[in-house]
């Protein structure tokens, strides 16, 4: 059998364990190799904005620039959002609070010892 190539990339799906890493062949969940891209060290400015395109017609206040990792900012997130009393979520290093909050958020953070403005018209 010497004209048969073996497969390369191996092992994409598994019922075990969902989506493999064609790398390590691991669970994407349990992948060494892959790991998140670290977010580019800011300024040292938590910059506080509204959105409303593409969500609808619906305000969103946006807080970026926190240098902080994955778990201390979703502790952070909930206490935003606790104390606008609104939903949100954190996606990609930036905290997203529903509604129109930037001036409360701004003294919660300012209150923390951070540096906080309002971003955006």
């Amino acid at each position: 059998m010497a004209g048969i190539k073996p497969r390369s990339g191996g092992l994409v799906y598994s019922t075990d364990g969902g989506r493999m890493c064609p790398v390590c062949r691991r669970p994407l969940a349990q992948c060494g190799c892959r790991r998140a891209p670290a977010r580019p060290a800011g300024d040292g400015v938590v910059r506080v904005s509204r959105e409303s395109k593409g969500r609808g017609g619906k305000t969103v206040t946006l807080v970026r620039g926190l240098a902080l990792d994955d778990a201390a900012l979703a502790v952070l997130g909930q206490k935003l959002k606790a104390a606008c009393g609104s939903g949100g979520t954190v996606k990609d290093g930036v905290i997203e609070v529903q509604g129109e909050h930037r001036e409360r958020i701004v003294q919660l953070l300012q209150a923390q010892g951070l540096t906080a403005k309002i971003a955006g018209g």
